[in-house]
């Protein structure tokens, strides 16, 4: 299977619901979850930023999605797994813009690569 199918796929299954799940939960959830989101906002930023950097050396035109990643989603989700039951309702918001549009935009990529579209 193609590299950007699998990637699209872990979006759409994994990655989309759970943000929407923590959006709508709002905190009403073990503590853990807030050193999870934490954990996994710093490896995104790290993560993202390498494949960002690599993308500048080749002069790729998709270096986008991986600024979006790192200065957008994974402070995001830095932001309420440090603050916790102190987060305020507008991250959490953002939080749901954020993995509503993810989830439309791999949709679409996935059925644009199948020539669905």
């Amino acid at each position: 299977m193609d590299t950007h199918v699998i990637v699209n796929l872990f979006h759409i299954i994994l990655i989309a619901p759970f943000l929407i799940w923590i959006g709508i939960a709002r905190g009403s959830f073990p503590d853990w979850i807030f050193t999870f989101l934490m954990t996994l906002g710093i490896i995104v930023i790290l993560y993202q930023g390498f494949k960002a950097y690599m993308r500048l050396l080749k002069g790729s035109s998709y270096i986008w999605v991986n600024l979006i990643h790192v200065l957008w989603i994974g402070p995001l989700i830095l932001y309420i797994g440090y603050m916790k039951k102190d987060t305020p309702r507008p991250a959490y918001e953002l939080l749901l813009l954020t993995a509503f549009a993810a989830f439309g935009y791999h949709l679409y990529e996935l059925a644009a690569y199948s020539d669905f579209l």
